[in-house]
């Protein structure tokens, strides 16, 4: 993207001013000065105490509804951090662009972070505004998605077109503002932040990282920061909004900046606020709308391994707890309900059918090479079993173990987790059960290498994929924790969750996560996160058969196609070229 006039006029000032001066240089423009002629919209305050996700905070909040407004559209929306500090500038700003045509009919909402009130006279409030503001996790944009706005919006008709709601803030409110379109891009696509925190707080030094790692999400971004912004103990500001532009870049975001000499404050921001409004709502009525993601100009992972225009698609709702998604040579997909003890049975059609009820708490399937006999592990009492799926005749083939998931070899070993024991245990071809490997932290999904030479465990509890190497009597050598997951940066379970996975014919591992779908490479590395559906939880496990990955995400499995083309246990192995080291 070319820099925009904005950007070059900003630059050439920072070359040949000293930085004193340029803190003052900054000139009020007239766009954020009453103009004769342009009506004035209102303003009205409040506040907000009954928070669920910020329980016993109290807030103050204003309302900025244009003059323009009409009832009977539904306008456009933008939300400022910090909100009521932007109440000097903004309405007005508002006002000439609006009138001008410039940007769409918006409602401003303004939100200052939360305080916990004092117990009394020698106590302390809790000012929330760290917590609530610079944690790189979801709770924030649920409290605005949930809570604030429908609270502070319920009287006015507001656009659910993400592509017109617009979210700001500066420092903490900046990285709060992008993390609230970064996890909701369903609700805000337009962001600008000034002087934005993406430093090693509460997690947001890992933004950059995860931005390039991240399948693209459609948001339209300006960032505003100055050579004199902070460096201190959690790292520098000014190097941390630098990382953040890089990686919209490298990834293909529509993105834009200014960097200045300015120090940790708005100035540049209130001086550059018009221009940067009239480019994040550039082409409002027309193709400039929608925000979209840019495959053609990113080097994102997720060319290789995503379809453009391909999202998830529902296969099945209305379960409990999914799981064990496993799929047969003929394409059909069987899935656990852990809640309600049933297996299903999708046709290649989609038709979905109840295989199997009061399976005892069946977790993680698996089908055998033969194609119709399908492994299960039974929780309630125990055991592993298989089921033909021609007959439904039912057979037990270890007792007294609390199988998690299982994977069968082509040679027809099978390998099975037992999380409570941190053990793999293998039935080889003539039956035997033994233990395969009890070294790991944890265990949980299993499944074999493209290969077939060595066993993948994931641990839960932890962020480590295991591999063993296969021994001929069916036990695992040389285990180690070898595929290193990312794990939330701000979540209160700091787990990777890793559950089910799945292997695709190159190498590639994919991993159920916390975090969604990561997708690692054979040293071990993750190369894109696929987020989950927006609003569903994340995936409990995945499968990946032809070029159709399916999720099982809490009640709901879903399904997408991909790039990657699945290779199959119960077939024969394939080895993989060399990888880049």
């Amino acid at each position: 993207m070319k820099p925009s006039p904005l950007v070059v006029l900003c630059l050439l000032a920072s070359t040949f001013l000293p930085a004193q001066q340029q803190e003052g240089s900054y000139p009020v423009p007239p766009e954020s000065v009453k103009q004769e002629g342009v009506p004035s919209g209102t303003v009205t305050k409040g506040v907000f105490d009954g928070s669920a996700i910020y329980p016993g905070t109290t807030r103050e909040y204003a309302v900025y509804v244009p003059a323009q407004y009409d009832r009977s559209q539904p306008a456009a929306l933008m939300v400022f951090q910090d909100g009521l500090g932007y109440l000097n500038n903004v309405p007005v700003t508002f006002d000439n662009l609006i009138h001008a045509g410039d940007m769409p009919t918006t409602v401003g909402l303004f939100i200052n972070p939360g305080v916990v009130p004092e117990t009394g006279g020698d106590a302390l409030a809790r000012y929330n505004r760290s917590f609530e503001y610079d944690a790189a996790d979801d709770r924030y944009a649920r409290f605005l998605v949930e809570e604030m706005i429908p609270h502070a919006l319920k009287d006015l008709k507001i656009t659910d077109d993400p592509n017109l709601r617009a979210i700001s803030g500066s420092s903490s409110g900046g990285i709060a503002a992008f993390q609230a379109a970064w996890e909701r891009p369903d609700q805000f696509r337009r962001v600008f932040t000034t002087v934005g925190t993406y430093v090693g707080l509460r997690g947001g030094n890992e933004l950059p990282v995860l931005v390039r790692k991240t399948e693209p999400k459609p948001l339209r971004v300006f960032l505003q920061d100055g050579r004199n912004d902070l460096d201190i103990y959690c790292g520098s500001w000014w190097i941390a909004n630098q990382d953040m532009l890089a990686s919209f870049e490298w990834a293909g975001y529509e993105v834009n900046h200014a960097w200045g000499e300015g120090g940790h404050n708005r100035k540049h921001g209130n001086a550059i606020l018009p221009e940067v409004l009239r480019w994040l709502w550039q082409d409002w009525k027309g193709e400039g709308a929608v925000v979209r993601t840019h495959p053609e100009r990113s080097k994102s992972r997720a060319n290789d391994f995503l379809v453009d225009g391909e999202g998830w698609r529902l296969v099945s709702k209305g379960h409990g707890f999914t799981e064990g998604p496993a799929v047969n040579a003929a394409g059909e997909l069987f899935f656990s309900d852990l809640r309600e003890s049933k297996v299903w049975r999708v046709s290649p059609d989609g038709q979905v059918s109840l295989f199997q009820e009061n399976t005892g708490g069946v977790n993680g399937l698996a089908f055998a090479p033969n194609g119709k006999t399908l492994y299960a592990c039974e929780a309630d009492p125990g055991r592993l079993v298989s089921w033909d799926i021609e007959t439904g005749e039912k057979t037990i083939h270890a007792e007294g173990v609390k199988p998690n998931d299982v994977v069968v070899a082509h040679d027809g070993t099978v390998y099975f987790s037992e999380p409570r024991k941190k053990a793999i245990h293998a039935i080889t071809p003539a039956g035997e059960v033994k233990v395969a490997s009890d070294v790991y932290s944890g265990v949980n999904g299993v499944v074999l290498s493209t290969d077939q030479s060595l066993v993948y465990a994931a641990d839960f509890g932890g962020r480590f994929v295991w591999s063993g190497q296969r021994r001929p009597d069916g036990t695992l050598a040389h285990v180690q924790p070898y595929y290193h997951l990312h794990l939330p940066p701000a979540s209160i379970d700091v787990r990777s969750q890793a559950d089910g996975m799945a292997v695709d014919k190159v190498g590639w591992l994919l991993v159920a996560t916390a975090m969604g779908v990561q997708i690692c490479d054979q040293p071990g590395r993750v190369h894109l996160i696929v987020p989950s559906p927006l609003g569903e939880r994340h995936p409990s496990n995945v499968a990946l058969h032809g070029n159709t990955l399916y999720a099982t995400c809490g009640g709901k499995v879903f399904k997408r196609t991909v790039k990657l083309e699945g290779a199959q246990a119960w077939d024969a192995p394939l080895k993989p070229e060399k990888p880049r080291l």
